[in-house]
This record gives structure tokens, C-alpha cells and sequence, in this order.
């Protein structure tokens, strides 16, 4: 069996393919064919040695994958061989208010992911995808598509259709979220400094475009087009760059979903700022096993497709990496592990 291995901070020419030797189910344990990974900004992080745990070993990287159960352990009642599965970012996480023991690990991070032929991970830690999405599709969902569907409807105010979403940028996050927001009957605003991404944004059904290159102070464009309003829910990935527009940008009883931090974390934030208009800032940590279950399902009753910008081979996943790197992705890089 075939799988890649990095040793954390070591970069992306660190990324190694190897042969690992099969083992034993243990029980509950699953053994699943993978088909099909898709990278995340974190990934980069990772391979840099710049993420939230240390490793001081080689591991699997990446949380986002999905396949085709090959086998059973004994006591697993929930899967068989042949079933549709992807796997949950947190594997102890599976439903409720998260908690140390729930996040204690996460795949690719500090425990072996899913860049390998086959994985063998426990039954509780893996989703059944529904027929409507792909494998490549349902390989898109573990984390960027929670940390979306809990930013916006799991742990802001309430949101109702025609509330405004607010999406900084055109990865993978941003994009499933706009249209996650579309779906769901709400305004969507979103921003990125490259036109043809925001052209491709408006084909989506953004509502509105805000290009931050030529438009700096775009919280104050924010403000213009939802009439001095501003939007419910802010999904900020930049990070210290950002953060302060993104509350000014926020309306009052808003809430600003703290995802990332592109441009380095940081960033002071004056509590007046606030306490004065009861907004909110919370911070994403992707999300359980329930909120995979239930992207999985919006997904499939609203015959959303996720957005796939390119689809390397298994043996392109150093190139996947430069590629997402690159920045110049909109949507999702996914690697195909097997056919």
C-alpha cells in the first residue's frame, strides 16, 4: 500500500511516497479505499511546520478524503464493504459543543491522514456520502465544507434567508460557503482581488463583488450595498490584514467566524468596537462529525456541486501542493488517489 508521509516543516519537496505495510483490523476499526483527497490551506501549513500541534515524526497529511470500505472489523455495525464513506476532520468529535477531548486529534495534523491508497480509521469517524455527490465532490466536504456550514449556521445569530453573508477571498472555504449561502436564500458578498475570479463568483450567484485591490477600504463598499447595514455573518480567513475591516463590516448583532489566517494571525481588535453594535467574533475549529453529516445532506437535497478547480493523479500530490501554494486556485485542488 502506497501513502504519503511529511515530516512537519520540512515543506512541500519533504512529501514522500512509501510503501506502508497493511495490519490487522482492530475492532470498530474500517479499512477504506481512498479515492479521492482535497487539499486546504492547513495542508500548507502543515508541510511548513507553521500549524497549531508539533510532530516530531513523519506522517500521513491531510484530512480530507474519501472512498470505498474494503473491510470490517469486528462490533462495526453502521458500515459495510462497498458503502461511500468520507472521513471527519476530528474523529472523537462526533456531535455537541467541542472540548478538549474531542479535538484531542485531527487527521493530518498531529495523527496519519488520508494522502494513501488505503486508511484504516473508526467506524464513528467516518460519513456515508450520499449518492449525489462524487467521490471528489464528497472528498471537498470534511473541512472546508464544515468549517463553512458551522461559521455560518451552526454558530452565528440564527441566520434566515435574505441575511448577507460576507466571504473574503476565493479558496476553498469562501467559495463552498458562497454556495452553501446561495442555497439557503441568502445575500452573498464576496471579495478577491483577481476579476476573473470575481466574475466566476457572480456565475455562482454571488450577489454582490468586491475586488480589495482597487477598493482598500472595502468594508466601507460592504456598508454601501447592504445600505449601512452590514452583513450578518463575516467569514474571515485573512487574519491580522483583515480582521478589523471584517468587524467593521459586520452589522449590528452580527457575527465575524474566525477561519483563518492567510495573512498571519494578529491584529489588535478594540473591544469597543464590539461592545457598541453587540457584535461577535467566534472562533471555527471545522466541526463534528453531525456537521459533516449534515453539509453531506444540504448538499444532496440542494444538488449543490462543489466547486473543483483541477484534479491531479496520486503521483502529482507535490505539484497538487505548488499548486495550491500558488494561490491561484478558486474552489478546490483535489488529488485522485485511485480511479
Amino acid at each position: 500500500m502506497r501513502a504519503y508521509q511529511i515530516l512537519p516543516g520540512s515543506n512541500i519537496d519533504g512529501l514522500q511516497c512509501v510503501d506502508y505495510p497493511e495490519r490487522e483490523l482492530a475492532p470498530g476499526e474500517v479499512r477504506v479505499r481512498v479515492h479521492a483527497v482535497s487539499l486546504n490551506y492547513r495542508d500548507l501549513m502543515v508541510a511548513s511546520g507553521n500549524y497549531l500541534v508539533n510532530v516530531d515524526d513523519p506522517i500521513i497529511p491531510c484530512s480530507d478524503g474519501a472512498g470505498e470500505v474494503l473491510a470490517v472489523g469486528s462490533g462495526v455495525t453502521d458500515l459495510q464493504v462497498g458503502d461511500r464513506v468520507a472521513a471527519s476532520f476530528f474523529p472523537y468529535w462526533q456531535d455537541g459543543r467541542t472540548a478538549p477531548q474531542k479535538v484531542r486529534h485531527a487527521l493530518g495534523g498531529d495523527i496519519d491522514g488520508m494522502l494513501a491508497e488505503e486508511v484504516i480509521l473508526h467506524e464513528e469517524a467516518l460519513v456515508k456520502i450520499p449518492p449525489q455527490l462524487s467521490f471528489v465532490e464528497a472528498s471537498t466536504m470534511p473541512c472546508a465544507g464544515v468549517t463553512a456550514w458551522n461559521a455560518i449556521f451552526e454558530s452565528s445569530n440564527d441566520v434566515k434567508p435574505g441575511d448577507t453573508v460576507l466571504l473574503l477571498g476565493t479558496g476553498g472555504v469562501s467559495v463552498l460557503g458562497l454556495q452553501l449561502a446561495k442555497a439557503a436564500g441568502l445575500r452573498t458578498i464576496i471579495t478577491s482581488s483577481s476579476d476573473e475570479k470575481l466574475q466566476r463568483a457572480r456565475e455562482l450567484g454571488a450577489h454582490h463583488t468586491i475586488n480589495y485591490r482597487t477598493t482598500p477600504e472595502w468594508q466601507e463598499e460592504v456598508l454601501r450595498v447592504t445600505h449601512g447595514v452590514g452583513a450578518d455573518v463575516v467569514l474571515e480567513v485573512g487574519g491580522q490584514g483583515t480582521v478589523n475591516r471584517s468587524v467593521a463590516s459586520a452589522a449590528m448583532g452580527g457575527s465575524v467566524a474566525i477561519i483563518g489566517g492567510v495573512s498571519g494571525f494578529g491584529g489588535e481588535v478594540n473591544p469597543a468596537t464590539l461592545l457598541a453594535s453587540a457584535k461577535r467574533m467566534v472562533g471555527i475549529f471545522v466541526g463534528s462529525r453531525k456537521m459533516l453529516e449534515d453539509v453531506m445532506r444540504f448538499a444532496a437535497i440542494t444538488e449543490l456541486k462543489p466547486v473543483i478547480d483541477r484534479v491531479f493523479t496520486f503521483d502529482q500530490a507535490k505539484e497538487a501542493y505548488r499548486y495550491m501554494e500558488s494561490g491561484s486556485h478558486f474552489g478546490k485542488v483535489v488529488i485522485a488517489v485511485t480511479a
